[in-house]
This record gives C-alpha cells, structure tokens and sequence, in this order.
C-alpha cells in the first residue's frame, strides 16, 4: 500500500512477539494483494480487466470490503464511490500515469457509468463479483483502515488486550493501555510539506482515520491537486475543507466515511454527518486561517473548541 505499518502494544511476557509480528504482516500484506490497484495479479486488477457481466471469484475480504463501499457510496449520495479508477489514473494519482492527461480525463467524463450499487453487483454467497458497465475500482479510501482492522483481530488472537494499530494515518486502539490511561493519539496540522501536531484525542475500543488534501497532491504551477476525486463533477477535489477526522468502531468504517465527507465538503459534509450522529472533526481553510467545526466527541459545529480536544506541544500518534 506504499506505506508503513505500527503495533504498539502491553503484552503479557508470554507473548510470543516474533509470531505476532509475522501474523500482523501476513495481514496486511494480504489485504495489500487482494486491493492494490498497483499489484498487477491483485484481485481488484483481475475484476478491472474483466469483461462487463463476467463473474469474477473474489475472497471474502474483499467482497466484505466491497460491500461497505457500496454502503457508504449511497449513504454519502455518490460521495464516496469504489468505482473511480479510472479517473484516478486519468488524473495522474494512479497506476497507470504520474501526472493528469487530458485526453484520458474527458474519456472518464464522457464514459459517465451508473451508480456504483447499479454497476457492481456482489454474490457474496457465492463469493463473486461482476459489472454492468465498464468501470475500474479503486479501494484506496478504505483498503487500508480495513487493513488495521485485520491487524486489531490478529492482536486480539495473539491475546492482547491492550494495543494501538496504525497504517500509514488509519489507527485503531484495542482496549486501552495497561495503566488503565486510554491511547493518547495525535492529529497533524494540515500543512503543505511540514509535519506537526494540532491537537490530540484518546482512543479505547475504537478507531479514528483521517482524509486530507496535504498529505498527497500534484503541483502543476500555481494550481495544487489534491489525490481525492469529487466522483460527482469528475475532478479532484476543491473545496474549503483541509482534513477530515472521524471516529467509529471501526477503521474500514471511519477511513471510508473521513473520506466521503471531505468529498461532500463542509456544508453538506457537516449536515450528513450530523445526521448520521457522527464524531468527527473539520478543519477548514478560510481567509482568515484555519478553522474547526466539530461534532459528537469533537464538540459542537460551532468553531469552538470541545473539552476532548486539547492543542498540544508534543509529538505523538500521527493519524494523517
């Protein structure tokens, strides 16, 4: 997934770490083959070449994987949507290009398919796959909080009761720490080119992921491009919003929701998720500088700040 991977842990001496660690790697490493649109073997490579109306054998996890998307891509109305391949590699943030290419954006325009959920049929009882229209999956904006949820259940099986996983900015606590104290994890400023801290929460039993427009992006000139698409208008991403921070209890969730509010934006973004009564946490880019709007656990969607969230000196959990 081109990323790194962490397990901080209070383990029993018992424990038998060398194993872990080969099972927390197998983990991702699994998710990693099956979803990764760069991995030309990868399953999700397989279905993006298959014929339309051909069924395609797929593992459980990713049809578990698949059938979330879905979930969120018409719970988000078309925000989040697993079916943007080929407008992520029409914009240079994919396989098959580094940098945009015009003719191939206005063929991805001009091919306008359905719906994810009416493109992409899952026989799950069967265990496959298949597409109405000609479009290309991409589950990189909710591979990888899916890949630290697999970590978590290794955790748990190894019989560890008190861990942190981390990939990349996805994070997921289970339980707290063996002092009795929750999980102290750091959320990053949204700065171009510089890492630093903004403000820090506490996890237990749950997850937090983060979608931003600074971490990844092309620069083309004056005109900066973040790497999330707008799967409704075709381009990527341009609105007020720098981060999207979101806890639920789980990361597949919370990496894939971070992701279609970012999408949404902050006036529809902000509504659908208090709706939904989530915790999550806005930062947005405004003349007068950075400004956060939070709900749930991050406070009113007032601009000011909630008891939970502290600015902070120090370094920690970076979830970006």
């Amino acid at each position: 997934m081109g990323t790194r991977w962490s397990a901080t842990l209070d383990a029993d001496k018992c424990l038998n770490v060398s194993a872990l660690k080969l099972d927390l790697a197998a983990a991702v490493d699994q998710v990693d083959r099956q979803m990764s649109p760069w991995k030309p073997d990868s399953d999700l490579v397989r279905v993006n070449r298959a014929p339309v109306n051909a069924w395609v054998n797929l593992p459980a996890e990713m049809l578990e994987v698949l059938e979330c998307a879905l979930d969120v891509h018409r719970l988000s109305a078309g925000a989040f949507d697993p079916c943007i391949g080929m407008l992520v590699n029409a914009w240079g943030f994919g396989a098959e290009r580094d940098a945009p290419d015009a003719h191939a954006i206005r063929i991805a325009r001009q091919s306008q398919p359905p719906a994810a959920h009416a493109c992409l049929e899952l026989d799950r009882a069967a265990g496959r796959v298949r597409k109405h229209a000609p479009v290309q999956l991409d589950l990189c904006g909710i591979a990888k909080g899916y890949a630290v949820d697999r970590m978590a259940l290794v955790l748990q099986q190894h019989g560890t009761r008190h861990a942190l996983a981390a990939l990349d900015g996805e994070l997921r606590a289970v339980g707290g720490q063996f002092s009795g104290l929750p999980w102290s994890v750091a959320l990053e400023n949204p700065e171009f080119g510089r890492r630093a801290v903004h403000s820090v929460i506490e996890l237990e039993d749950l997850a937090v992921a983060t979608s931003g427009d600074y971490r990844r992006y092309l620069q083309l000139g004056k005109a900066r491009l973040a790497h999330t698409m707008e799967p409704r208008h075709w381009t990527p991403v341009n609105n007020a919003v720098a981060s999207v921070t979101l806890l639920a209890q789980t990361c597949m969730q919370a990496d894939a929701w971070a992701t279609a509010l970012l999408v949404a934006g902050p006036k529809e973004g902000l509504a659908l998720a208090q709706r939904m009564g989530m915790d999550v946490l806005f930062l947005l880019r405004l003349t007068e500088g950075l400004m956060a709007l939070g709900l749930g656990r991050f406070g009113s969607a007032s601009g000011t700040p909630c008891p939970e969230l502290q600015s902070v000196e120090t370094s920690g959990f970076l979830a970006d």
